[in-house]
């Protein structure tokens, strides 16, 4: 057993390199329709899948968002936010290659079970393993996109998930007071998929097993988590090898 400190750029590297291997991204990516949608975490799986294929180029991941969240009273990204040429689409992959310039929104009706939407969340609930993604658009967004293609046509549903967004409370009720009328703010939808942490990521790297010993920190570690990882000695060392590579992962930025 050991911990190790994880940043919240390390957590979302570690989350994409591991979604690279698991199963159900690996069907989709060659035999199907994979929709990768824009978000800050998802722009890292984005970057590994597209780097997996060979088809990189083209591709930042600084650009790879509709919304994010900044501290209060920043103003330093509001230009870029508000001019959509910077934003260059989903990532949308038919059968190992990247149809540039397509959204969610292009393809959702056509999808069919066997597909795969991962699609990122600002609430978790690590303990119902549940997720919610902040709603701003009065339609719904790309949220009801995935929505209705994962409801309506059994299409996979995947929510890359970083710990730093765990919340303490219950999810449903927090969205049943967060949309009620006369409420003002962004409305929250649970989104009925599979959720993926870094957790997930170190259990499907390495076979070890991880949990939140403690949180925080400064200079860069803030939003930090610290994990208690524990398993077979080669677990550990299987473990130990894939955060070392991620360990120094640079700060997000647009």
């Amino acid at each position: 057993m050991y911990q190790f400190v994880l940043t919240p750029a390390a957590g979302k590297r570690l989350i994409a390199r591991a979604l690279v291997i698991h199963p159900a991204v690996q069907e989709a990516v060659h035999s199907h329709t994979m929709v990768i949608i824009a978000g800050t975490t998802n722009g890292y799986l984005a970057e590994e899948i597209l780097r997996a294929l060979g088809q990189e180029e083209g591709f930042s991941k600084r650009q790879f968002f509709r919304g994010i969240t900044l501290p209060p009273g920043t103003t330093t990204a509001e230009g870029r936010l508000a001019d959509e040429s910077h934003f260059f689409g989903d990532v949308v992959i038919e059968r190992g290659v990247w149809q540039k310039g397509a959204t969610i929104f292009d393809v959702a009706t056509s999808l069919e079970e066997g597909d795969l939407i991962l699609k990122g969340a600002n609430a978790l609930d690590p303990v119902r393993h549940q997720a919610g993604v902040l709603i701003g658009h009065p339609q719904g967004g790309t949220a009801i996109a995935a929505l209705q293609a994962a409801a309506g046509r059994r299409v996979g549903l995947i929510l890359p998930v970083g710990l730093e967004k765990r919340i303490p409370g219950d999810l449903i009720d927090l969205a049943a007071r967060a949309n009620a009328q006369g409420r003002s703010g962004p409305r929250i939808l649970l989104l009925p998929g599979e959720v993926f942490t870094e957790i997930e990521a170190i259990r499907l790297l390495s076979g070890a097993e991880a949990e939140i010993l403690a949180a925080g920190g400064v200079g860069g570690a803030e939003g930090a988590v610290r994990l208690l990882i524990d398993g077979r000695p080669d677990e550990l060392l299987a473990c130990r090898r894939e955060l070392e590579l991620i360990a120094k992962e640079e700060n997000f930025r647009i």
